[in-house]
Order: C-alpha cells, then sequence, then structure tokens
C-alpha cells in the first residue's frame, strides 16, 4: 500500500493530500531509512517513524486496513511503540 494512502487511513493525517506533503518533507522513516517519496510501498511488520504534531511517533504496522474507517479500526492496524512524554505518566 502507498505510504501516503496508508497515513490517511490509519487517520494520522486528516486528508491525503496532507499525508504526502507530511513525506515530502523528508522527515518520516521507515525501518530507519528516510523516505520522502509518497507512494513508497508499505507492508505489515514495516515501523515508520516521524515527528508529527510536536510529538514523535514510532508506529509498527500490524495489518493493511482496506478503508479509512473509524479510529478503534484504525488503532487496530499498528502498534503504538513512541516513547510517552513526562505529562502523559
Amino acid at each position: 500500500m502507498r505510504l501516503d494512502k496508508l497515513l490517511w487511513f490509519l487517520r494520522i493525517t486528516r486528508t491525503r493530500p496532507l499525508a504526502a506533503a507530511l513525506v515530502e518533507q523528508g522527515r518520516l522513516r521507515i525501518d530507519g531509512r528516510p523516505c520522502d517519496k509518497p507512494h513508497a510501498e508499505v507492508r505489515p511488520g514495516m515501523v515508520l517513524s516521524f515527528a508529527h504534531q510536536d510529538r514523535v511517533h514510532i508506529l509498527r504496522i500490524e495489518a493493511l486496513p482496506d478503508r479509512r474507517g473509524p479510529a478503534t479500526e484504525a488503532r487496530a492496524c499498528y502498534t503504538d511503540l513512541s516513547p510517552q512524554s513526562p505529562h502523559e505518566c
């Protein structure tokens, strides 16, 4: 699945163009390698890391969603490995 489409399906961004812009900024990594191409292929087991909304996100993709469904359905497709901030304790 395309990276920009995945970020949109997982509700990381509100629109697919915003997802493409996030990737094109060059601050997103797939399995530790920098990626700036929205069309990059993503498969289950890959780890995405990126800064978004003043927070570092680290997500391991568990499954590829079929659609942009509700948030609970989206969260079931990844495991959040992000470090907790001191304010979330």
